[in-house]
């Protein structure tokens, strides 16, 4: 008997981290979105991060109602819903392309993004708790591994499809027929995510018995808001949103920091590099193209890939809240070596940020999980209301970079790492809240 329920943990697990590659290469898709559309239609740097706003602004508007959704109707149902409400923000996309309406593509990345937040706000901690409770750090870090082969892959694709003799460097004007392209490029894109999102509510459609039979049972509604009364939940709701801030400013500034004459514009180092060079796929023009550039995006959330494949077996080993210290640190100092020191090997920095970020999010939910007072749903919640850093914090970098440079625009996330790394200081100091009301000592 308990064979059996350890294999329906085991494919209930496996299921839910479909979902977890699947929003991380649409999330990831925004990246190069925001260097196409800021040529396509001639905006500013802090105009194009809107596309970043839109999109992590439905964390905010959609977390708590999609807690009280999955409350009442349990995860499968919800997580189901979600699929279809993604469907539907694809298809607002590809009315988008066709008519060449920026006002239809904030509103398809909103809608798009409002599922995917039922999904996180569902797997995340579902994903936590499909096994024992010792090792969530390592099932939670594992999901978020396949996540970030999404979203290695979705900037490759994107940047392929987008950015096709796409330039916005000052100076340089767009055609109309790499208009219609890049717009031609989207509509496929999110034509074939229908299909494939589609093939996945069906696959889980099917998965649903085993995964409902592993999950645990949802939570009361009552108290969904009391992740307001703790210090924990409100403490670990600030270290996710600068998080997030600082991961998504990085990824959708990174084309264009990267294609700036200051970096790799006017230079071909890049291509010297065996893996990033043959993925960039040198067009024989000298320096980097905004196009090759835009793939190379791919190996800054290739970084958080390898990052939380080599995490899970760290996190076997060392404490999460030490972990989190370190890989924090390091972030911030990478931060300020592009910001003070600059120049071709400040992209390669740039790049391997992402190595760093790898852990953070999955260990700043569960460190959160286990040391807030309330509720497991009403915490989720809060931390993916939180998500919405991805949508403040663009716009705010876009303004600084517009002024002062890409380079020097990274002292914004920096500093959001000096505070994530006294998070994780704190964390290690503070004590843990037991399921059922005791207290243990801190991981």
């Amino acid at each position: 008997m308990a064979s059996t329920r350890s294999t329906q943990t085991t494919l209930a697990f496996a299921a839910v981290t479909t979902l977890f590659f699947a929003w991380g290469f649409i999330t990831s898709l925004v990246d190069p979105l925001v260097a196409a559309v800021k040529g396509i239609f001639t905006l500013e740097d802090w105009q194009a991060q809107a596309i970043a706003s839109a999109y992590f602004a439905a964390y905010f508007f959609v977390s708590f109602p999609a807690a009280l959704i999955i409350s009442r109707f349990k995860a499968v149902p919800s997580i189901l819903g979600a699929l279809i409400t993604m469907i539907a923000g694809c298809l607002i996309m590809l009315a988008a392309a066709n008519a060449a309406n920026y006002w239809l593509v904030l509103l398809g990345l909103f809608v798009l993004a409002s599922g995917i937040t039922i999904l996180q706000v569902a797997a995340n901690p579902l994903a936590a708790a499909l096994g024992t409770p010792s090792g969530s750090h390592f099932r939670l870090v594992l999901s978020q591994t396949f996540n970030s082969f999404g979203t290695f892959l979705g900037p490759l694709l994107g940047a392929h499809l987008f950015l096709k003799g796409v330039e916005v460097k000052p100076g340089t004007t767009i055609t109309p027929e790499v208009r219609a392209e890049a717009l031609a490029g989207i509509d496929s894109a999110y034509f074939w995510l229908c299909g494939l999102i589609a093939a996945l509510a069906v696959f889980f459609f099917l998965s649903r018995r085993v995964v409902t039979e592993a999950a645990p049972p949802p939570a009361s509604t009552a108290g969904l808001f009391s992740s307001f009364s703790s210090k924990w939940a409100l403490f670990g709701g600030l270290a996710i949103f600068l998080y997030v801030g600082a991961e998504v400013s990085i990824g959708t500034q990174m084309a264009l920091f990267l294609n700036s004459n200051a970096i790799w514009g006017q230079s071909d180092a890049a291509f010297s590099v065996p893996l990033l060079g043959y993925a960039m796929g040198s067009d024989g023009v000298h320096g980097v193209s905004l196009q090759e550039a835009g793939k190379a995006v791919a190996f800054y959330w290739l970084g958080a890939m390898v990052g939380r494949a080599i995490g899970s077996v760290l996190l076997a080993r060392v404490k999460a809240h030490k972990l989190l210290t370190l890989f924090t640190a390091i972030a911030a100092a990478m931060c300020v070596y592009v910001f003070v020191v600059g120049g071709v090997t400040a992209g390669f920095v740039a790049l391997a940020i992402g190595l760093f970020n790898s852990i953070m999010f999955p260990v700043i939910f569960t460190l959160t999980l286990e040391r807030s007072t309330a509720s497991e749903e009403s915490t989720s919640g809060l931390l993916c209301t939180a998500i919405v850093g991805g949508a403040l914090m663009p716009p705010l970098v876009g303004f600084v970079s517009g002024s002062h440079g890409y380079g020097f625009a990274l002292i914004v996330p920096a500093l959001c790492y000096v505070v994530l790394c006294f998070f994780a200081i704190a964390a290690g100091r503070a004590p843990t809240v037991r399921a059922e009301g005791g207290v243990s000592s801190a991981h």
